[in-house]
């Protein structure tokens, strides 16, 4: 028996050196980057060839100008809204479980979470189809029945871009977001709603008191890896959004990052503003990791 145990967790394991290969390769390995942000990196010329600067670039970047400070504005702005919405799956996963009809909660289930395998620019499709101000479904629609006297541009609105995007990130992520969370759900202990129901409680309290409570810990992870990503707002998104109308509220660190290191080939100062987030994205993760634990007892490190 033991043989046989021994024998299934070196098969996992063997299984397990693919993926951790590629795990190496595509996150760790592409780390060497990070020297561009000590030398002046020329492209064409190998970096051990490069000229040696030290913290050159890391001084510029708080004498760059106010398009970096904009960035920075609007990837807080759109993180932290970003976490302002994000009990959202927990609540699409809670009634999702309590629909009773097996049939219409895998069709709801499905269709929720279809958008997650669309490609971030089959979704501006989508909005464009709806929203764009010659043709746009929406527009042509409310402009029939009157309600408004002129097409709205809601994809080049500046007074709307943050949440509107918050929306379509909703929109597309919260489907896939419930999953974890009805995993959750089925690993609470049914005697706890058998003994809720025995006390008097209804499906409202038994959710309340049971299920709630059932998902705190798996939310509190998932808050804590959120706010490591804080600054880290979906690239694809914010690229395929992009426009000029927009540009001063839809610019994020990772967008400027693009700017300037693939548009403009300063590859050394844009590696230098990358490291500067990492390193903020890691101070906010053990301060709200260390806070978290203290109060509630949760951690991931």
């Amino acid at each position: 028996m033991i043989k046989r145990i021994n024998s299934t967790r070196l098969q996992l394991a063997l299984m397990s050196i693919p993926f951790m290969l590629l795990v190496f390769v595509f996150n760790y390995v592409p780390l060497f980057g990070w020297v561009m942000a000590f030398v002046e990196y020329i492209p064409g010329l190998p970096i051990t060839e490069s000229k040696f600067v030290g913290l050159k670039y890391f001084g510029q970047v708080f004498s760059y100008g106010t398009e970096l400070y904009t960035a920075l504005i609007n990837s807080l702005v759109l993180g932290l809204l970003n976490f302002l919405v994000s009990p959202i799956p927990m609540i699409v996963a809670i009634m999702l479980h309590e629909m009773r009809r097996m049939r219409v909660r895998r069709s709801v289930q499905t269709a929720i979470t279809l958008p997650n395998f669309i490609s971030m620019t089959i979704v501006y499709a989508v909005f464009f189809f709806f929203f764009s101000v010659d043709g746009g479904l929406v527009n042509d629609f409310l402009l029939r029945i009157g309600l408004i006297s002129e097409p709205f541009n809601l994809l080049g609105n500046e007074g709307a871009t943050w949440v509107f995007q918050t929306f379509v990130l909703i929109w597309k992520t919260a489907g896939w977001g419930a999953i974890i969370y009805l995993g959750a759900i089925n690993s609470i202990d049914l005697q706890l709603y058998d003994a809720a129901s025995v006390d008097g409680a209804g499906r409202f309290r038994q959710v309340l008191h049971v299920t709630l409570p059932g998902l705190m810990p798996t939310f509190m992870i998932m808050m804590l890896l959120g706010i490591g990503n804080l600054l880290n707002y979906n690239f694809e998104q914010i690229y395929v959004f992009h426009n000029a109308l927009v540009h001063d509220k839809i610019m994020t660190l990772d967008y400027y990052i693009y700017l300037i290191g693939l548009v403009k080939f300063d590859f050394s100062f844009s590696t230098a503003v990358g490291l500067y987030k990492t390193l903020v994205s890691l101070v906010l993760l053990f301060v709200i990791n260390g806070v978290i634990k203290k109060i509630y007892g949760y951690s991931i490190i």
